[in-house]
Order: C-alpha cells, then structure tokens, then sequence
C-alpha cells in the first residue's frame, strides 16, 4: 500500500481549509449577518416551517448562520459546527423552497454540499481543532 506523500497531504489540507474558510464566510457575511443586523424587521415575522414559533426559528436560524459560520471558518469544531447548518439549508429546500423552482433550490443545495463534504473530512490541519486540541 503506498502512503501519501507530504505535498499531498498539504495539498489536501489547504483545500479543506479553503473550503472552510470561503464557505463559513459567504455564509456568515452574506446570510448571517444580514440577519442579525436587522433582527428588529424579522424576528416577528420569520418563517415558522417547524410550527416552532417564529421567534425559535430566527434564533436558530441566526445561530446557525452567524455562530456556527464563526466556528467554521475557524475550525473549531468543525464537525459539530456543520450540524446545524445542513439541518437549516436541508429546512431550506425541503420546506421553505419546496414549491419554487431548482434555481432557488440550487443556492441551499450548492451550501448544503460542502457542508456535508466537512462534515465526512473534519476541519483539516489548518484549523483551531488541530492546533488547540490537536485533533
């Protein structure tokens, strides 16, 4: 059986870390943060898919986005980090999309994917999981 040469495996990394990084981020910045900021517009009146409340569904949906974004792009915790976040783009399409079209589908899924994809490989040598808790 051959073994992985170093380059590989720093190849390897640095695309998990990639991957993190520019995931976490579009999602933090571009869904997460949006939300947070303007709280006072849509904590009443935000989807309720689950029959949860409003309100639980905001919270949790920003949790997801903001913090669990946050611990992804660190690495911290990686595969815990990405539970939450398949849970609400899988809410996503299967029930707030579930009657549109693929192209508002298409967006959760393209998030949903590497999510998954993180979940199987971890965070990688690039990350605070590795250097903290040397994992």
């Amino acid at each position: 059986m051959k073994t992985k040469s170093f380059l590989y495996n720093s190849y390897e990394n640095f695309g998990i870390f990639v991957l993190r990084v520019s995931v976490g981020s579009l999602m933090l910045l571009g869904h997460g943060l949006p939300k947070l900021m303007n709280y006072h517009n849509s904590y009443d009146t935000f989807p309720d898919p689950l029959g949860m409340g409003s309100d639980i569904s905001f919270f949790l949906t920003v949790f997801a986005e903001v913090v669990c974004s946050g611990a992804l792009i660190l690495g911290l915790f990686t595969r815990l980090a990405v539970i939450p976040l398949i849970a609400t783009m899988l809410v996503a399409i299967l029930v707030i999309h579930v009657d549109d079209p693929w192209s508002k589908k298409e967006f959760a899924i393209m998030y949903l994917l590497p999510y998954i994809t993180l979940y199987f490989t971890g965070s990688g040598e690039y990350s605070m999981d590795k250097g903290v808790f040397n994992r």
